[in-house]
């Protein structure tokens, strides 16, 4: 949310846009929590923001759980308080693109504000307000001055006010060579059909270059992996153990492995998570550079700075690409060459295409008019950079571009499948081997950037007679992985082990409960006095005898009595009963009403969900909500607020991933 000093909500008559977005766990941005917190103030009166008129568009990514929360709470409370709107709120969604709300809500806002105004005119007589709107409604749709969106979404603003005049490209269909030949009647990634193909484009203006790379001749090291994360502590441990807890058959491949933690201060709790730091794939790095015309360049060193005389606002070097480096430490360490392009880099790779069928379809993609395109051929088909410098092969970036518009590649996140009480000195986790198949967009499979890296490094582990083998005789070593914590404050056992929890974990799901019941177990046998509450797992899969996660261990929990109730399903195995068993854990769970329900709500026991949060969490919310209302005879709504309140107590608990 970016605040004017020169406004005050208090006493401002004028219609108010406010863009904000949404931080952490649901939090508004730094800059607006003391705006929040002031609207919050319990003693103001329901009247105070009465003479507000306001329109408010909220930024979001529905793959984290609490979906552009800052803004909703703003726009709720902003109501409670009396202010009225003067225009729709909308609520953009990043996982499927922030344009296919943010470019329509502005195109509306414009009209909006004009009738606003000519309301406030014809109760104020303010009949200049009206004219000044009016005269500037056929140029302003591209020049949004005061609606300053963040720079995650800079694609969808005009920095450059040199650039106007190349926001609107209107091209005739006979001056284009279209690459693809006419006979082609479907659209793909490089090829279009009318109307787009025929369109005038609205397409964003170019954004500014600002960085600069000088190519030096000296020599020196790389910086350590440590420094790409200096707000965290990392540590490089051995990877000691890899298990593969499916079948060949299974139709995905789920690994265990084990790291030794023993000479690393490296401190944890079952339930929390650390994150690996891993490097993009050698080969598609590789590739990239050859591309790029840098292969014989791979360990020069470079220096990055900001490019002088820029006009982009605020310019400085990103913080995750070092000062010097060599080229190839930048493309393998530093940048998420996965990346899905966003639409402000296909503007820019617009100008780095030799081809003029290349450039329009590269035009048309970035354009308002291709945006149905952008999201079929490039989002939805997780597309990346060397994808589409495979279909455009006239495009040839700089090593500049790339490190403007590429992100910063992350650390993957996965969740403790340990208890350091049951297994000091070591720390256990799960993850499937992510699958991307070729298509006509991909031209390649490719495995998961962490989880393909990861698979590859401990196969000597997995594979030991076929790595003997290969280095005649010589022992296998997996090397070591950098890792740093990341503590869930919340995703934790209760506090008083004698109240009972429910554990949903279908899939690798399962990973955080295995280390709940590893210390549950300990603690039982060194607290033989101690009384503990029942504890219930609902476990799915598609197979029962391909990956049925932990199975064995499962079975020792529950004759040790550190696991009170298993409940498992199948969703792939075919059945001879007369009525079908149930396919996923919500439909289990459904049928222990009850029992969840006297948890809940007699025992205040606890919730914990982990796994995939659009195919399973959601409905595991659902289910709960059902049973909530089915079992205290009260309407839905009810019981959702029910849940909400269990949410807010920290006593309903998601660990979830998209």
């Amino acid at each position: 949310m970016v605040a004017h000093l020169q406004y005050n909500l208090e006493t401002e008559k004028d219609p108010v846009v406010i863009v904000i977005s949404t931080t952490g766990t649901g939090d508004p941005p730094d800059t607006a929590r003391k705006f929040v917190k002031k609207i919050q103030d319990k003693t103001l009166p329901p009247d105070h923001f009465a003479h507000l008129q306001y329109g408010l568009l909220g930024l979001g990514d529905s793959e984290y759980m609490f979906f552009c929360n800052g803004g909703r709470t703003v726009d709720r409370r902003l109501q409670e308080l009396g202010a009225q709107h003067f225009y729709d709120t909308g609520l953009a969604d990043d996982s499927v693109g922030l344009e296919l709300v943010v470019d329509p809500w502005i195109d509306g806002l414009w009209l909006a504000l004009k009738e606003a105004l000519q309301l406030q005119k014809e109760r104020e007589g303010m009949e200049s307000a009206v004219d000044a709107v009016s005269s500037s409604i056929s140029t302003a749709p591209h020049a949004v001055h005061e609606l300053q969106l963040s720079s995650e979404v800079q694609n969808l603003k005009v920095e450059d006010e040199g650039s106007r005049t190349s926001d609107i490209l209107s091209q005739k269909l006979d001056d284009i060579n279209l690459a693809a030949p006419a006979r082609d009647t479907e659209p793909s990634l490089v090829h279009s059909v009318p109307p787009v193909s025929q369109s005038a484009l609205n397409i964003p203006a170019l954004p500014p270059e600002y960085i600069e790379v000088e190519f030096q001749d000296t020599r020196g090291e790389n910086p350590h992996l440590s420094s790409l994360f200096s707000e965290r502590t990392t540590f490089e441990v051995p990877v000691t153990k890899a298990v593969q807890l499916t079948r060949e058959d299974a139709i995905k491949t789920a690994l265990l492995l084990e790291l030794d933690i023993a000479d690393a201060a490296f401190e944890y709790q079952p339930g929390d998570a650390f994150c690996v730091i891993c490097p993009n794939n050698v080969s598609e790095v590789e590739e990239l550079l050859r591309i790029l015309g840098l292969s014989e360049k791979v360990d020069d060193f470079v220096c990055v700075k900001v490019k002088q005389g820029t006009k982009k606002k605020g310019a400085s070097r990103p913080q995750h690409i070092p000062e010097r480096s060599t080229i190839k430490f930048i493309l393998t360490w530093c940048l998420e060459i996965r990346a899905i392009p966003k639409k402000a880099f296909l503007r820019s790779l617009v100008e780095c295409a030799s081809d003029a069928g290349e450039k329009r379809r590269l035009q048309e993609l970035c354009s308002r008019q291709g945006a149905s395109d952008y999201t079929h051929f490039i989002r939805d088909s997780n597309v990346c950079l060397l994808d589409l410098l495979h279909a455009f092969p006239s495009c040839k970036p700089s090593l500049s571009l790339l490190i403007e518009h590429l992100p910063k590649l992350q650390a993957r996140s996965y969740s403790v499948s340990s208890s350091n009480l049951y297994q000091p000195g070591r720390l256990r986790f799960v993850f499937n081997v992510v699958e991307f198949p070729a298509g006509p967009s991909r031209p390649v499979s490719r495995k998961g950037v962490c989880t393909g890296w990861l698979a590859e490094l401990v196969a000597p582990l997995l594979h030991p007679s076929k790595n003997s083998l290969d280095t005649k005789g010589e022992s296998s070593s997996t090397g070591k992985i950098s890792i740093f914590p990341r503590p869930n404050n919340a995703f934790h056992l209760p506090a008083d082990p004698s109240v009972p929890f429910i554990m949903v974990g279908p899939g690798t799901g399962i990973s955080p409960f295995i280390g709940f019941l590893q210390h549950r177990q300990k603690l039982r046998e060194q607290h033989t006095d101690w009384e503990f509450g029942e504890t219930w797992l609902f476990f799915g899969c598609r197979h029962q005898d391909r990956d049925y996660l932990f199975k064995d261990e499962l079975q020792c929990f529950l004759e040790n009595g550190t696991l009170t109730h298993l409940k498992v399903c199948f969703s792939r195995d075919s059945s001879t009963a007369k009525v079908a068993p149930p396919k996923y854990v919500q439909d289990v769970l459904r049928l222990c009403a009850k029992e969840v329900a006297r948890i809940l709500l007699r025992e205040r026991g606890y919730f914990y969900v982990c796994g995939d949060k659009k195919h399973m969490a959601d409905d595991v919310s659902d289910a709960v909500v059902d049973i909530l209302s089915m079992e205290m005879g009260a309407d839905k709504l009810e019981a959702m607020k029910i849940l909400a309140m269990l949410r807010e107590a920290k006593r309903y608990l998601q660990d979830v991933w998209s």
